[in-house]
């Protein structure tokens, strides 16, 4: 072992905790996390969610968020490569930010993360309900138990689920949207339909759709021997996304039109494409929260280890502790009637969205001074101020105007 690699870096001599090594991620296994972290609950909800502004203003949404999300997710990227030590994203703010920065980032972990899993369990309840006729609250229950079953075995066995559930996926779409092309029913001139007015409530929708920026840290850990590879795999996993993220709605609001959406965009699209459709769907809809549970489960887990350092994360009583604080609140909350499927998803995205919009290009700035090593990979022209500023502004801008529509001054989306 070279002397550079038994270095003590100023994070560990400042006392800060480093996760434990993981097991080596491929690369394929590194950008099914993206796509199975993205394409969660959000996919199920933005055609429902665009269903007063239409597919046009959505598609405008997820071309402009798309690329914004995968610069900040970027500059994330580099920042870890400048970072000897393993630290998660609130890690990376106390490091380079503060105690206040790192503050706002946990809190920004922690909102979005159970948004998102309490959305999974309301969501698998509905499905499982209409697949199998058994309560939601059973129909949540059997989704639970093999969700958080592997969220406790750790990051190698998250990517391989990833890995191997996300290219069904694939399969699974790819087949969906071709039926919907070749079924007489389906209308394309359904997609002009719609009405601009309401496209900034869809924005926070589609901000939360383009979620993995808080696996980037978790990535990096499992890309520690080959970190060239991490922006590379952000990019293919971030461009597979939006092409997905595209279809789903493409197909549903083309098939269904605008007024004939539910909540939860498979359910309509299979009833209208079929029996097999239906089954096929939602059992893509479960897959879509399973892997989008594990992604963003997992980095709530190891923000709470990193935030509190509470040493390694792999002694098994005390990960099963802490999973046991990441996936009973959102459970409970589910059945709690104190929020919808959508507006979890809304509100997360908007809240986390500010955060995530300004934290990653602090990071940066601070990693660029002061980290421990030099990247092998850096941003370029991305980091430019002027596309900063904007980046900023319209993520402030979108939480304006969410918090003026929750106080009935501007009107909602759906």
């Amino acid at each position: 072992m070279s002397s550079e690699n038994i270095s003590i870096s100023p994070a560990i001599a400042a006392g800060e905790r480093a996760s434990a090594p993981a097991k080596s991620l491929s690369f394929l296994e590194g950008v099914a996390m993206i796509v199975g972290t993205n394409i969660g609950a959000g996919v199920l909800s933005i055609a429902y969610a665009s269903s007063k502004a239409g597919y046009l203003p959505l598609l405008f949404w997820l071309v402009l968020v798309g690329c914004l999300t995968t610069i900040t997710m970027l500059y994330v990227a580099e920042s870890t490569l400048r970072t000897r030590a393993h630290l998660q994203l609130s890690g990376l703010a106390r490091r380079y930010v503060g105690g206040f920065g790192s503050w706002l980032m946990f809190a920004s972990v922690c909102v979005n993360s159970v948004g998102a899993l309490t959305a999974y369990m309301t969501g698998s309840g509905k499905l499982l309900q209409s697949l199998l006729g058994i309560s939601p609250a059973l129909g949540s229950l059997l989704f639970f138990i093999p969700a958080a079953l592997v969220l406790y075995l750790g990051l190698k066995a998250i990517g391989r689920g990833e890995k191997f559930i996300s290219i069904g996926m694939v399969v699974m779409i790819a087949t969906l949207v071709a039926a919907t092309l070749l079924k007489e029913t389906t209308q394309m001139r359904n997609l002009l339909d719609g009405d601009w007015r309401f496209m900034v409530p869809v924005f926070s929708v589609v901000v939360f759709c383009f979620s993995a920026q808080y696996i980037v840290p978790e990535m990096a850990r499992g890309f520690a021997d080959k970190p060239a590879q991490l922006p590379k795999a952000i990019i293919v996993g971030m461009a597979i996304t939006f092409v997905l993220l595209a279809a789903v709605p493409l197909s549903v609001i083309a098939l269904s039109g605008l007024d004939n959406i539910s909540d939860v965009a498979t359910i309509s699209w299979g009833q209208a494409l079929g029996q097999w459709a239906f089954f096929s769907a939602n059992i893509f809809a479960l897959c879509a929260m399973l892997t989008s549970y594990w992604g963003l489960g997992g980095s709530f887990l190891t923000n709470i280890f990193d935030k509190f350092r509470l040493g390694d994360d792999e002694q098994p009583f005390r990960r099963f502790s802490v999973l046991l604080l990441v996936v009973v609140p959102p459970f409970a909350l589910a059945y709690s009637g104190l929020v919808s499927f959508v507006n979890a998803l809304y509100f997360a995205g908007v809240f986390s969205g500010v955060i995530l919009s300004i934290m990653p290009m602090l990071i940066l700035r601070g990693a660029r001074a002061s980290g421990d090593q030099q990247p092998l990979w850096q941003c370029s022209w991305i980091t430019h101020p002027i596309l900063q500023v904007s980046i900023v502004l319209l993520y402030m801008g979108g939480a304006v105007y969410a918090i003026a529509s929750l106080l009935g001054y501007l009107p909602a989306g759906w």
